[in-house]
């Protein structure tokens, strides 16, 4: 059963992955499906305009590449983006990114380019990458025709699983409490925190965080 379950996922991301190739805007982007360098991979963060993914903007991006359990800090990516809307007072008071700071920034068209060219076919790490993912999706998809085909790793995740295999058997359950905030996890990894909020900071801080859990899953 599980073998059956297994092989069933395996083929129908074999067919999602086909979809994705077919439904490219260029060939330009084929890059996205090629093979990933070993042990690579991408932490990405995003600023925005607010938390609603269907009408709020990016305004900044960061990312880092890690190289097996090394941050790769002089390969990184930092740009400010133009939002089309208005930055409210509660993100500015969230990532402090005034609209005359943003008036500078590149336009998204330009940023997607940009960072899908840093990203290449590489895995992608954050934390709650989700909401990362959904925005640049929303921003990438008229551009390149399809959504990013990588393999996304959320560091939060990744701390759930550390913490419940090491709960008293009777914890182990479905509604485990275990504090998934950042702050806690950074903490309990005895990793260094940087300003949060920024989005170059808070990749750094998600690339250690990823590397750790990866060191202690292996131990």
């Amino acid at each position: 059963m599980a073998f059956g379950s297994l092989a069933s996922k395996s083929w129908l991301g074999g067919l999602r992955l086909r979809w994705q190739k077919n439904h490219l805007a260029s060939d330009e982007f084929s890059f996205l499906f090629e093979e990933p360098p070993p042990d690579e991979y991408i932490s990405l963060d995003c600023e925005t305009t607010g938390l609603n993914v269907r009408t709020d903007d990016i305004i900044s991006i960061g990312a880092v590449r890690i190289h097996g359990n090394r941050i790769l800090s002089s390969q990184r990516f930092e740009v400010l983006v133009q939002p089309q809307g208005t930055v409210s007072a509660e993100s500015i008071r969230v990532h402090r990114l005034r609209e005359a700071d943003v008036a500078c920034g590149i336009p998204v068209d330009i940023a997607m380019l940009q960072l899908l060219r840093f990203i290449g076919s590489r895995p992608l790490v954050g934390y709650f990458l989700e909401f990362d993912a959904a925005m640049i999706n929303r921003a990438m998809k008229p551009l390149i025709g399809i959504r990013l085909p990588n393999r996304q790793i959320e560091v939060s995740a990744m701390y759930y699983d550390y913490k419940f295999k090491r709960l008293p058997s009777y914890k182990q359950h479905d509604n485990a409490d275990i504090d998934l905030r950042f702050d806690t996890l950074m903490d309990d990894l005895q990793l260094p925190r940087r300003d949060a909020h920024d989005a170059l900071n808070d990749a750094v801080m998600a690339a250690l965080a990823f590397i750790k859990l990866k060191e202690l899953g292996q131990s």
